[in-house]
């Protein structure tokens, strides 16, 4: 297969997912991201990278934004937000924080694949991407790319699809966020 055929089947997949993913779930987590004094991401592997991207994306925003574990994280309180990218909603450090931010009073936000995950328990905001898993649920996206790619990829643009919507929302104009890039480059 030509990279042409290759990224057009990858293209299709991505439009297939994005147009699946709820409005009314996008909207609730722009509520929480809106009403957090301070917004904290966790995840693992690729996720995490994603999560990263969408953090930095905020930050461009005039956001408070951390990585849980970076070395400047600041305590989450009960004016903030963790938004937790986990597509099976299992993976072990992502509950576990989860847990810990509730102690703590703070709200969650779980992006995933399985509604009916562990991570429920801990979850006031669920967005699904609704990609395939290993559990073949309802709704699920087909890909044909390794591993959970497709779900990493959804993640990435569904954050830079939430960050253009604040930016609409608040009028801001887009010139005006280079203050907030990185100038020590």
């Amino acid at each position: 297969m030509s990279f042409t055929e290759t990224e057009k089947k990858i293209i299709a997949e991505l439009i297939t997912t994005l147009d699946s993913i709820s409005n009314e779930e996008v909207e609730q987590l722009i509520k929480e991201i809106e009403q957090a004094e301070q917004v904290f991401f966790v995840g693992v592997g690729r996720v995490l990278l994603s999560l990263e991207a969408i953090a930095k994306r905020l930050a461009h925003l005039g956001l408070a934004t951390f990585v849980v574990g970076q070395i400047t994280e600041p305590a989450i309180t009960e004016k903030d937000l963790l938004i937790v990218g986990s597509g099976s909603g299992e993976s072990a450090f992502p509950l576990a924080i989860a847990q810990k931010a509730k102690q703590f009073g703070a709200r969650v936000a779980h992006i995933g694949a399985n509604p009916n995950s562990s991570m429920n328990a801990f979850t006031d905001c669920f967005i699904r991407i609704p990609v395939q898993t290993k559990l073949n649920l309802a709704g699920e996206v087909p890909s044909i790319q390794p591993m959970t790619s497709l779900f990493e990829q959804s993640l990435l643009l569904l954050g830079d699809t939430v960050a253009l919507m604040l930016v609409e929302a608040r009028g801001i104009d887009l010139p005006s966020l280079w203050q907030y890039h990185a100038n020590l480059e």
